[in-house]
């Protein structure tokens, strides 16, 4: 059944019944230590740390983001036991902030630097002192600036506010961008499973602190069909910690049966299937060995958006959008709030109706940001109140100004 509602900026299509999507699922996750996953991170923080520094010293949120930033790898030399960095991995900070309020100048590149060499020391110590940062933040601002005489068009003022009065969104907020946010829940156990299993082995657990050689770039791709999990999976290790080619062999060896190990607990009686660092020829000591844990030091490059989407996973079978939401400005860019919303929305109408659901949240570019031009919501349950899910789109859409709150205080949190 489908039924639309008109609001206040467009229209709510809420379609009940739909079919819910069956087992077969492709899905993908990189780990800490890729580098779209720290171009996404890093520019997060970026934003986070400008938005902080803007609201403590002029109470708001100043025009900016980081969203374009890219990481270009470096160079390394591997050996058993050693290594080091040859090159230096290149950061190229794009994006726009405005650099001063009131006449009042804001240390833009200061900061920016500070939160680079901080989150490399923090997520790979090894790359920290080999960074080449280049600075591409302009405050220009968006087109329709027209000039008619003597006046300043109030777009001007855009990253030159003379106080944070001049900061339109103060007054309403409207949307940056005709955009879309997208959101589904839940997730099947298969695609919880590979959360977990790239967390494991990229993030702080007990197999990392006891396996010093563990590094971060974790990549894995699964496919699944409800039954049998077939997944190709990269874990790097670090060279200073692996004495051998024997010994390198021997701690693939335990990868692969950590993967089985935790497959026999999270998909109980499942056929799973484990691929490990597929290109390894070891005979050639071709080997995925690394001297930081990431492949950033050796020429790969990231780049924002290429990587996880906000639910933390890569699933091509679901809906599922393109846009780069880390960076972004957290109070009116609708390619980070409405990806966020629609996400959490999802997982609240699976709550009340024990169903499968999907959101997606359109806006209109210059028009109120919590009145979206299209709502669509799509439930497997056949009986669904209606003005619920009406209540439940509205308290998401009234919740802007606190998302934007949590997204200053701790940045977008990837599950």
């Amino acid at each position: 059944m489908r039924k639309t509602i008109t609001t206040e900026g467009g229209f709510l299509s809420i379609e009940t019944g739909t079919t819910k999507p069956d087992a077969t699922t492709i899905v993908e996750r990189k780990g800490l230590g890729h580098p779209d996953t720290l171009a996404d991170h890093l520019a997060e923080r970026l934003s986070r740390a400008y938005s902080h520094y803007t609201v403590q010293r002029f109470g708001a949120v100043l025009h900016h983001n980081f969203d374009k930033l890219a990481l270009l790898g470096g160079a390394s030399e591997v050996r058993y036991g050693a290594g080091g960095m040859t090159a230096p991995v290149r950061v190229l900070v794009n994006g726009r902030a405005a650099p001063m309020c009131g006449g009042e100048t804001i240390p833009v590149e200061e900061i920016v630097e500070a939160e680079v060499r901080a989150f490399f020391a923090e997520r790979l110590p090894e790359v920290s002192d080999h960074l080449d940062i280049t600075f591409n933040i302009t405050s220009n601002s968006s087109p329709g600036a027209v000039l008619t005489g003597d006046a300043v068009p109030d777009r001007t003022r855009w990253f030159n506010p003379r106080s944070i009065d001049d900061l339109c969104e103060r007054r309403v907020r409207l949307s940056n961008d005709t955009s879309l946010g997208t959101g589904w829940a839940p997730e099947n156990a298969f695609e919880s499973f590979v959360r977990e299993l790239v967390n494991h082995f990229s993030g702080e657990s007990d197999f990392t602190l006891s396996h010093a050689w563990c590094g971060s770039d974790v990549k894995l791709m699964g496919y699944w069909d409800g039954d049998q999990a077939d997944v190709v999976l990269c874990v790097p290790q670090k060279s200073r910690h692996v004495g051998s080619r024997a010994e390198y062999v021997r701690n693939a060896e335990t990868v692969v049966a950590e993967c089985y190990r935790m497959a026999g607990l999270r998909l109980p009686g499942a056929q799973a299937r484990f691929r490990l660092n597929a290109r390894d020829v070891p005979e050639k000591d071709e080997l995925y060995l690394t001297y930081t844990g990431s492949s950033i030091e050796s020429g790969d490059e990231g780049v924002v958006g290429r990587g996880n989407r906000v639910n933390g996973l890569i699933t091509p079978l679901r809906p599922m959008n393109l846009e780069g939401a880390n960076g972004k400005n957290p109070v009116y860019h609708v390619g980070k709030l409405y990806n966020i919303a629609a996400q959490r929305l999802a997982e609240r109408l699976h709550e009340a109706t024990d169903g499968h659901s999907e959101v997606h949240l359109v806006s209109t570019t210059g028009q109120r940001l919590d009145q979206p031009w299209r709502i669509l919501v799509r439930l497997s349950s056949p009986d669904v109140e209606t003005d619920k899910v009406q209540a439940l789109v509205a308290e998401a859409l009234e919740g802007f100004p606190a998302l934007t709150d949590e997204l200053v205080s701790d940045g977008i949190v990837l599950s």
